[in-house]
């Protein structure tokens, strides 16, 4: 089968296409045909050699997928052959099949896409875990979501606003502000234009925000604590601003500055909760893990939520669609499909 195989890290030219031998399928696996990959910022972090929970390479990247189900093994006996697949895990996904535990594979939703079934998994269960298992969101809540327009982004804008939530979206451009607006967010900030402080301050009326979803770092976590009310909560979800260069000596003192921290005696004066997730370190709880789900799943259904779909390539440009996330240029989610 044809794959993307990691042997070393670099620019996005790192990612060929290689021919490979089928994986084994055990007792307690499937082997899922692949149809379309969702792209997920830690893996341009994984290709770059900067993501702690990537597995030792040579390796095939990719950390979610829709498919089909090819083949069951011989203990697996709530799945079928031909079933419609969301494929979870640490790796494998860009390729044109992967063979998992039966336990990494999710029910697809009937109603998606193939676009929109891989676009799922990551960025919402991020999205729910870090809104309402962390953050205990609750209707009325004054709700930031930073880099509203990325895919988790998109899916915490939806979750918040239709639960009932008053939500901020920030962005770094200018055509970005009426997606986060389409989908909810009743304020949309451009804040490579206006401090973002100064306007949640001056559209709250100086009440500041209750929860907020943090995934850039460095300055953007600062400004963020300085918004955030007596028993506000915060979740950290990812360090996008992080960019360490191995052989430039500066980029370690950037990367450092820029790994969010608190002080314990300011939080205890307002009453604050500061919380982070990584969902990849939770898959072993299966239990947990398909509560969250199960939960997720029904309220997507109810309120008529779709993950937003911005941008579509072919396998064979895996590289193309690297740089474009990388670009901080995408809106949404990329999908590849094979």
């Amino acid at each position: 089968m044809k794959a993307y195989v990691l042997k070393k890290t670099g620019k996005s030219h790192v990612l060929k296409i290689t021919d490979v031998n089928s994986s084994s399928l055990y007792p307690n696996d499937v082997r899922v045909k692949i149809r379309s990959i969702g792209l997920n910022y830690a893996e341009i972090q994984s290709r770059k050699g900067l993501y702690g929970w990537a597995p030792k390479r040579p390796y095939i990247p990719g950390m979610e997928a829709f498919g089909i189900i090819e083949e069951v093994g011989s203990q697996v006996n709530h799945l079928k052959t031909g079933t419609p697949v969301i494929v979870v895990g640490q790796y494998g996904n860009y390729a044109e099949e992967t063979v998992v535990p039966a336990t990494q594979v999710l029910p697809a939703f009937e109603h998606f896409s193939d676009s929109e079934n891989a676009a799922f998994a990551v960025q919402f269960m991020t999205a729910w875990v870090a809104l309402f298992e962390i953050c205990r969101l609750t209707p009325n809540d004054r709700v930031l979501i930073q880099a509203a327009a990325g895919g988790v982004g998109t899916a915490a804008v939806q979750l918040a606003s239709t639960y009932g939530c008053e939500v901020f979206g920030t962005t770094s451009r200018d055509e970005k502000l009426e997606i986060i607006r389409s989908l909810g967010a009743k304020h949309a900030i451009n804040y490579s234009k206006t401090n973002f402080v100064d306007a949640i301050q001056k559209e709250s009326r100086g009440q500041g925000v209750d929860v907020v979803l943090e995934v850039v770092g460095g300055e953007v976590f600062r400004k963020s604590m300085e918004l955030l009310n007596p028993f506000g909560r915060l979740a950290v979800i990812g360090f996008a601003s992080l960019n360490l260069n191995k052989f430039n000596p500066w980029s370690w003192w950037k990367t450092w500055r820029a790994i969010p921290r608190v002080k314990i005696d300011a939080m205890a004066t307002g009453s604050q909760v500061i919380g982070a997730s990584h969902l990849g370190y939770l898959l072993k709880d299966t239990e947990r893990m398909l509560k969250i789900w199960d939960d997720l799943a029904t309220y997507v259904v109810t309120h008529n939520i779709r993950p937003s779909i911005g941008h579509e390539f072919k396998f064979e440009d895996m590289a193309k669609a690297h740089d474009l996330m990388e670009s901080r240029r995408s809106v949404g989610k990329i999908v590849v499909h094979i």
